[in-house]
């Protein structure tokens, strides 16, 4: 084992590699109570039972998809990188596709497992390079800072922070609702936990919030903390169901299918370059093995799609575990054997609420806007796509719409500035389907 994770020549050890890895899964643990909440619209009251997700099956999805994902990385490509379902992705899944758009959550799990078949043809055909360096960095940055302003706005909603203000459309909450503020407790606990650099924070700020809300009152006690695992046939399977539907082919479903795509596409090469730099496993400004690297992250995003989750991608909190000493994949081994002892916990899932939730989803946002920094905002041709992109996402309640938006002002903008040499032909084809997209779906 040693041999094959290259123990000597990266200057680790059995106790460094357990240590990260367990380190990386305290850091994204929150995702098996936040995507299961999320998947489930735990936040809209008076829906249909049609539209959610059983919230069991989908812990058990959850914690299957990551464990998959994280092992088959750890072993194929030798990266202590973990994997699970993204944060941001899930939220386009359950906010913008099944409660916006009205789409079935059968199709929309279908629509995931065509996005990361495609992205297991691109993986190994090579197309991949071809389309990443068509998409400008910019845009690329932009999506995921949108990305992040668009979950912090759903965290700060559904703990009723921000609310419904008809003079304004938007005001702040009621101080006086207990879960007000216990999810503002969580956000003041999770923000002083991050700043200091303790692992996990996150994780241990939910957990704490958790606690808060027990003691006075505003979260249920749960009756267990060990028990059996949630039976997960309520979403196992349910998208292969949607090719039977006619409805299903339609190019609504393309524009969804495009964004998964397109988000778990740049996400995953970002992640994996952060990750690989940290830990000095960059060779000549290249990443070694990034094809096997792509086929377990694309693999793990077709397993989670056929258990009953969104799209599952590699981890930015992969970078806790490098910092606690983790080199090879033997640490992404060691995280996904964590996430299937994670199976007997359900009973915890009790506890979660949106005050619980929320400062997950505000602290994720926060981390995401980071790349905010990488775009050039001097040059106006720029600017003005990457903002667009930014902004639209989180006042249209739309992941997709702040992507056709962005991708349909860069060939403008760039045209009329004399650029036109620069703007890739994959972006036109994207500039004409995006269009398209508001005349037949706007």
């Amino acid at each position: 084992m040693k041999k094959y994770f290259q123990f000597e020549e990266l200057g680790t050890n059995y106790r460094r590699e357990i240590l990260g890895g367990l380190t990386t899964f305290l850091s994204m643990a929150y995702i098996l109570a936040v995507n299961p909440f999320t998947l489930s619209l735990g936040d809209v009251p008076d829906l249909p039972e049609s539209m959610r997700m059983d919230q069991g099956a989908v812990f058990v999805a959850t914690a299957l998809a990551a464990a998959i994902g994280s092992i088959i990385m750890g072993l194929l490509a030798r990266y202590p990188v973990a994997l699970a379902p993204g944060m941001g992705l899930n939220a386009f899944f359950a906010y913008t596709v099944v409660l916006t758009m009205g789409i079935p959550w059968e199709h929309a799990l279908a629509g995931v497992m065509i996005s990361g078949l495609i992205f297991i043809v691109l993986s190994l055909s090579g197309i991949r390079e071809k389309i990443i360096n068509a998409i400008p960095a910019e845009l690329k940055y932009a999506v995921s800072a949108g990305i992040g302003l668009f979950i912090t706005f759903v965290g700060a909603q559904n703990a009723n922070i921000i609310v419904n203000d008809d003079a304004v459309l938007l005001g702040f909450g009621d101080l006086s609702d207990g879960n007000v503020l216990l999810a503002i407790f969580g956000i003041v606990i999770t923000v002083i936990l991050m700043t200091r650099g303790v692992k996990g924070g996150i994780f241990i700020g939910m957990v704490i919030t958790a606690v808060a809300g027990m003691i006075f009152g505003l979260v249920g006690r749960p009756d267990a903390i060990v028990g059996s695992i949630p039976d997960v046939s309520p979403t196992f399977g349910a998208a292969f169901g949607a090719f039977g539907e006619s409805s299903f082919f339609s190019t609504q479903m393309l524009v969804v299918i495009l964004t998964f795509l397109f988000v778990d596409f740049f996400d995953t090469a970002g992640t994996l370059v952060g990750v690989a730099n940290q830990a000095g496993l960059m060779k000549d400004n290249k990443l070694p093995r990034a094809g096997k690297a792509l086929l377990a992250d694309s693999t793990a995003t077709v397993a989670g799609a056929v258990l009953g989750t969104s799209t599952t991608t590699s981890y930015i909190e992969s970078t806790a575990g490098v910092a606690a000493g983790a080199r090879t994949g033997l640490a992404a081994v060691v995280t996904g054997v964590l996430f299937l002892i994670a199976l007997f916990f359900s009973p915890l899932l009790s506890v979660v609420t949106s005050a619980v939730t929320a400062p997950a989803l505000i602290i994720v946002g926060v981390l995401m806007v980071a790349s905010l920094g990488k775009i050039d905002w001097t040059k106006f041709e720029i600017a003005v796509p990457a903002f667009l992109t930014i902004l639209a996402m989180p006042l249209t309640y739309s992941i997709a719409t702040g992507i056709a938006i962005g991708f349909i002002f860069y060939p403008i903008t760039m045209i009329v500035k004399g650029k036109i040499k620069e703007i890739h032909p994959i972006m036109y084809f994207l500039f004409v389907v995006f269009v398209l997209y508001f005349i037949f779906l706007k």
